[in-house]
């Protein structure tokens, strides 16, 4: 055969071949399986998160940190000295042995409701006590009765034979001082003076998200300047709780001005309504001092108010009465804040910044040192600008002044604000929210010297917007709560 034929067949063959393996392809033969094709490999896709999820994912992360910031709280508070309430086993109402800021030959009585006038009055004259005042106080259920005790016995026999006749909790009257270790006039007018705390803690930012409308703030200090033009407007109410009239005086005037001034200067919380309380008066050349007594009177008309914010630019001894005041207020829902006091870095804790019910304070400068006069201890919550500020003072007049007193007004001021974004927020939130905002200046947890860091106006502000509004229980009743709650 030749060649050319042996390739014809070979061709038809291969033809054969081919069509033979199409049939079986289309239609295999019994048993046989059809094996699919494997498609080609494609590259691995990514999945990225939509905003959705990132809002999730950044919601998750920031309630994280609140969890962790809220236990170191409980760490950093577990460092406080705990001392038992009136009424707890332990407590007695007698000083301390070299305790003597209180009023020589005076004490003061809380009564319940049950002893009788006849009792009251039996056990008075057998210790020898002159009635003085009386007062009831709601805050604590009873009367706070003043008295004064025979010259030259200690006040520390006279609560102990009381504590002895078990008619209700008795103690000295403890003496206060405010918190302000320079007050000088200034030398120009406002505008020529730098308010370096407008730029130090960003209050233009912070007022496009909240001026402090219409939240009432109360200020127990010595008396203020109403009339002063950078006040003007700002306080709508006030109250004496010292019995007397004294001329306005520098302390009270400049902090109502941190925290509300609205003309030359710019308080933290410009739009707040502030209630002046006359508790603290001079004495000589001293600073202005106040009692336990009018602390308290101050503390119960504030409240009575609906008063959101109570600021005490004051600082002195361990004081039960107060302590079990500061107790039923902040259960009300009121923030209390203190200035930390200025006796320095070796001082003990002072009160009320030291209660574990109030949101202690401390001073920093333009340049975020610390003042060195400042009190230190675990309490310390926040530090805020307190060297060198210029404020208000009486008869139109402006001054610099220095302490913690002016720094503890500052974060009053921040605590208006964030209650104008959240009427709801409990005390115990706002002080977690300050101190979970603020800016770390030594470390970056709490330390004794400036707490938690310098306060944050705008970050607090930003915190409560990203979180749910609070609960409604902690939400103080009263004419000015009514009035704030209106204006949302």
């Amino acid at each position: 055969m030749s060649g050319r034929a042996l390739s014809s067949i070979a061709a038809i063959l291969a033809i054969a071949v081919a069509l033979m393996g199409d049939a079986i392809a289309r239609d295999p033969p019994h048993g046989a399986r059809r094996v699919a094709a494997r498609p080609a490999p494609r590259a691995a896709s990514i999945t990225r998160p939509n905003g959705a999820n990132t809002a999730k994912l950044a919601s998750i992360d920031r309630e994280k940190a609140r969890v962790d910031h809220r236990a170191a709280i409980a760490a950093v508070r577990q460092r406080v000295p705990k001392r038992p309430m009136p009424g707890e086993p332990g407590f007695t109402g007698v000083p301390p042995a070299g305790e003597h800021r209180f009023v020589p030959n005076e004490l003061v009585l809380h009564v319940n409701p049950t002893v009788s006038a006849e009792r009251l009055g039996d056990a008075s004259r057998r210790l020898g006590l002159t009635r003085v005042a009386s007062q009831n106080v709601g805050l604590t259920g009873g009367t706070l009765i003043h008295f004064r005790s025979a010259p030259g016995r200690p006040v520390a026999d006279v609560v102990r034979a009381l504590e002895a006749e078990k008619i209700g909790i008795a103690q000295p009257n403890y003496v206060f001082r405010l918190q302000e270790v320079a007050s000088l006039p200034a030398r120009a007018k406002p505008g020529e003076i730098d308010q370096y705390v407008l730029g130090k803690l960003h209050l233009g930012e912070a007022h496009r998200l909240a001026t402090g409308n219409n939240v009432p703030v109360a200020v127990i200090d010595s008396e203020i300047d109403s009339k002063h033009p950078d006040l003007n407007g700002a306080v709508i109410e006030e109250f004496d709780a010292v019995g007397r009239a004294d001329r306005p005086h520098p302390h009270g005037t400049g902090m109502a001005g941190a925290i509300a001034a609205r003309r030359a200067l710019m308080g933290i919380a410009p739009a707040a309504r502030v209630f002046a309380i006359h508790a603290f008066s001079p004495e000589s050349a001293e600073t202005a001092q106040a009692t336990t007594s009018h602390v308290i009177a101050g503390l119960e008309w504030a409240i009575s108010k609906g008063a959101r914010v109570i600021n005490m630019s004051f600082a002195g001894p361990y004081d039960p009465m107060l302590q079990l005041a500061l107790k039923k207020a902040h259960d009300k829902g009121i923030v209390l804040i203190a200035a930390a006091g200025n006796l320095g870095p070796t001082s003990p804790p002072l009160y009320p910044a030291a209660d574990p019910n109030v949101i202690a304070v401390t001073a920093t400068d333009r340049n975020d040192k610390l003042f060195t006069q400042a009190n230190q201890g675990p309490h310390i919550a926040v530090a805020a600008p307190g060297v060198d500020v210029l404020e208000p003072a009486p008869n139109g007049r402006y001054q610099l002044t220095t302490g913690t007193s002016v720094a503890a007004a500052h974060v009053s001021g921040v605590a208006a604000l964030l209650i104008e974004r959240d009427a709801s927020l409990s005390p115990d939130m706002i002080y977690e929210i300050l101190t979970g905002s603020a800016k770390r200046l030594d470390g970056n947890g709490h330390n004794d010297r400036f707490g938690w860091g310098l306060v944050d106006p705008t970050r607090a502000l930003r915190e409560v917007e990203a979180r749910p509004v609070q609960a409604q229980k902690h939400r103080p009743t009263g004419p000015a709560s009514a009035a704030a709650a209106s204006a949302h």
